[in-house]
């Protein structure tokens, strides 16, 4: 994630009746945290991807087996209690597609919770998903109640003051266009000239936008930036004609691409970009407690689906393709300090 703002843009994105469903089960929940209704278990050896997800994603029954060379580089206690605690920070509102309730109302669903349970497979433990406030997901990994957070978490050098990480995603904002648009933003500031372009008040994306539009300034080109109070009215300006791109956190277009395809204001994905900036390719990562002993062991769960192309069939099955990384890194360079 970006940036904390960002993440908030993300959460702007949610259906009103999926919200309507997370408050209720936030409303149900003890001290901002649930465990009830969040882990969804198959039959050994295999994980179902996509489950409740209401269309956000097509569900794909995926083999992950443990891998015992893997599994036995556990540290003792996590290997002993056969469970690995996952913290999901989605109350009280979630961030399709990435974590949120389901279409029955009371199940966790989402890319992340999904891929922490084909990492669980693999390490040979039962996952144990229990989902709270962001907030609250960092104080259960630092109590050591949480061993691990997948839930949309950037790796930061501020943040690896405290956690370790096992990054598994790209961290990129991404432009959403009509279907019917030829405009792809292929990583060059400059092909945004002469467009008007919506981004939403205070995020990340904001910031890199803004930086763009004075380049072009500088050059003798316009880019005309947009804002809207609203997602719904940012989508009905962009199907509308009144701008030619809105530029969000990337899983959110994802997300909204799925929802209006089979609809007469279908959009897609027109390019991507890294959300930590120019120079710094920004990750998303499996997040524990610094000195864990957890990071090193995920890292090798992780590339161990990245080999055998589950991982692949992970990111498919929720329109996330374009955020897959080559390989899992324990404690990558992260977002700098001066901007963390």
């Amino acid at each position: 994630m970006p940036s904390r703002l960002s993440r908030r843009a993300l959460l702007r994105g949610l259906t009103a009746a999926t919200a309507a469903a997370t408050l209720a089960t936030a409303l149900t929940a003890c001290g901002g945290e649930s465990d009830a209704a969040t882990t969804t278990t198959d039959k050994a050896g295999t994980v179902t991807i996509g489950q409740l997800s209401n269309g956000a994603a097509r569900k794909t029954t995926l083999k992950a087996a443990e891998v015992e060379s893997i599994s036995a580089k556990l540290p003792a206690g996590v290997r002993e209690s056969g469970k690995l605690v996952i913290g999901v920070g989605a109350l009280p509102d979630g961030f399709p597609p990435l974590a949120y309730i389901g279409e029955d109302q009371k199940t966790l669903t989402g890319a992340e919770p999904d891929f922490a349970r084909l990492v669980a497979a693999v390490l040979g433990l039962e996952p144990e998903l229990k989902n709270s406030t962001w907030e609250n997901m960092f104080v259960g990994v630092d109590s050591g109640k949480v061993d691990i957070a997948f839930a949309n978490i950037t790796d930061t050098e501020e943040r690896k003051r405290k956690y370790d990480f096992a990054s598994y995603r790209k961290d990129d904002i991404g432009f959403e266009t009509t279907k019917k648009s030829t405009w792809t933003f292929d990583g060059d500031y400059r092909a945004l000239a002469g467009l008007t372009v919506a981004v939403d008040n205070g995020t990340n994306q904001e910031k890199i936008l803004l930086e763009w539009q004075a380049k072009l300034k500088k050059e003798g080109k316009q880019l005309t930036v947009k804002h809207f109070a609203s997602k719904n009215a940012t989508y009905l300006a962009l199907t509308g004609g009144k701008i030619d791109a809105y530029l969000s956190a990337n899983p959110g277009v994802a997300y909204h691409v799925t929802q209006t395809a089979d609809t007469p204001n279908a959009t897609r994905s027109a390019g991507t970009y890294s959300g930590a900036g120019e120079s710094l390719q920004g990750l998303i990562a499996a997040t524990t407690k610094k000195g864990r002993g957890l990071a090193a062991p995920v890292a090798e769960a992780v590339n161990h689906l990245i080999e055998d192309g589950t991982y692949a069939q992970w990111l498919a099955a929720w329109n996330l393709s374009d955020e897959a990384v080559a390989k899992s890194e324990v404690n990558p360079p992260g977002l700098p300090l001066d901007n963390s």
